[in-house]
């Protein structure tokens, strides 16, 4: 198995006082939620360090908020930061991709799971990193074989 085939894989949405963490299954099939960090309470770094040795974590996907033309800007410099730290100690592979609209779609699909506004306050985070993780599955992971 290479590399970029191992799992499972932990999705992040980045955010200033929240940070969403998805993960795939072992075989990286699907994205589950696994839990959302609050900033002020807990080190990112460290939570996320402690779950890829907790969880066997292979690679990390990281949301990169671009602009609708497809720069970067202020928030995806914070990110590529964010990134650049949580990289430091450890020797996984990262990969950034474009999170625009994420955050929509996790709102949508759980307005219609009968979530609303006043209750996705506590899940938004996780479902915008199942969104992030879905989407780069869905661009990096070999066709099932049927």
């Amino acid at each position: 198995m290479n590399e970029e085939t191992q799992h499972p894989i932990l999705g992040i949405d980045h955010g200033d006082a929240r940070i969403g963490l998805a993960i795939t299954d072992p075989v990286g099939i699907m994205a589950h939620p696994l839990e959302t960090i609050h900033v002020k309470t807990t080190n990112p770094i460290d939570r996320i360090h402690t779950l890829i040795n907790e969880r066997h974590i292979k690679q990390l996907v990281l949301g990169l908020p671009l602009h609708m033309d497809g720069s970067e800007g202020t928030a995806a410099n914070k990110v590529r930061a964010f990134g650049a730290e949580l990289t430091e100690n450890i020797n996984i592979p990262l990969h950034y991709i474009d999170e625009s609209l994420t955050t929509v779609a996790a709102a949508e699909k759980l307005h219609q799971a009968g979530k609303n506004s006043k209750k996705q306050k506590n899940i938004i985070d996780q479902a915008a990193a199942v969104e992030i993780l879905n989407n780069w599955l869905a661009n990096n992971s070999p066709d099932p074989i049927f």
